[in-house]
């Protein structure tokens, strides 16, 4: 009896824990320990609310009857932590913001089944679902709160020292997780490492290529000393670094370019330009093995991706 309740708790935990470390794409434990232990140094409320969040969501999966192996690799969990962290970082009160953590991670479950039944009828299924439900829902309540995702612009004279720089690109990987500062970076990066050097290695190259591009695109010192400037890159890195280096550099590229022009504009775009850049390349990327004669698809088709 004791076993059994023992082993079931040990499978929430994990299945938890493979939920947080689905937001930095990795589906491991220890990730999703390390990206626990990061907002607690951040901030606590943090922690609990990707907790809150996720816990919510897969239990909505639950009920929903989606797939249990889905569920314990934490498919169904990540984008209710992602809106639970949002919650608590656009809202300054407590208790409005555990409300909104909850109703939004529980929206995301629900809105994954038809979202991804959308996304197989434009050909995009393949391509990932990522964080898009956790953007639906929070663009959804967001225009009702003061939002604090808007930055001002200042012109950039010169480009940081090794220290500045260094410090940002760990901050850049902690905005992965709505979290910021270098510390917490580095233990993002940790856990990332701990599933794949090689995945840990881009996420960080897909930070200082974004971030230095938008440097030179005339982005704010001080974003880029909080981590705003990279975090997308690295994402779209993570995603995209199995796909060949043609496609991670392009991700990134693209992302530079999304990110610039919705800070342009004052949006609050959040994890979109990742998002939108990897479904773009993995969608150009197809078209073209599409357009390939049939003898050279079949050595395409076998290789891993």
């Amino acid at each position: 009896m004791h076993a059994t309740t023992l082993d079931a708790d040990c499978t929430a935990l994990r299945t938890l824990l493979r939920s947080l470390g689905q937001i930095v794409l990795q589906a491991n434990a220890i990730t999703g320990g390390c990206l626990l232990v990061a907002w607690l140094v951040y901030d606590p409320r943090l922690a609990c609310a990707a907790s809150m969040g996720a816990v919510a969501a897969n239990v909505s999966a639950m009920l929903a009857g989606y797939r249990e192996d889905d569920t314990r690799v934490g498919l169904h969990g990540f984008n209710g932590a992602l809106a639970g962290l949002a919650a608590f970082s656009f809202i300054a009160d407590n208790t409005t913001a555990a409300a909104v953590a909850i109703l939004a991670a529980t929206a995301t479950a629900w809105l994954l089944a038809p979202w991804s039944q959308w996304l197989r009828w434009v050909r995009l299924t393949e391509a990932g679902v990522f964080s898009s439900p956790c953007l639906i829902v929070t663009w959804c309540w967001l225009p009702c709160v003061a939002s604090r995702a808007g930055h001002a612009r200042e012109t950039v004279t010169h480009l940081p020292g090794a220290w500045e720089m260094g410090h940002g690109l760990l901050a850049s990987l902690a905005q992965t997780a709505f979290a910021s500062g270098a510390v917490s970076g580095l233990i993002v990066l940790a856990g990332i490492a701990a599933a794949s050097r090689r995945h840990a290695w881009w996420a960080l190259t897909g930070a200082a290529l974004a971030s230095s591009a938008q440097l030179l695109l005339g982005a704010s010192g001080h974003s880029f000393d909080a981590g705003m400037l990279g975090f997308n890159g690295a994402l779209a890195a993570l995603a995209l670094a199995d796909c060949g280096l043609a496609r991670t550099l392009a991700g990134i590229a693209v992302t530079v370019l999304l990110q610039t022009l919705a800070s342009h504009l004052g949006l609050a775009a959040m994890t979109a330009p990742f998002v939108l850049a990897v479904w773009t390349v993995k969608w150009i990327g197809r078209q073209r093995i599409a357009t390939l004669p049939p003898d050279c698809i079949a050595p395409l088709s076998g290789q891993k991706r």
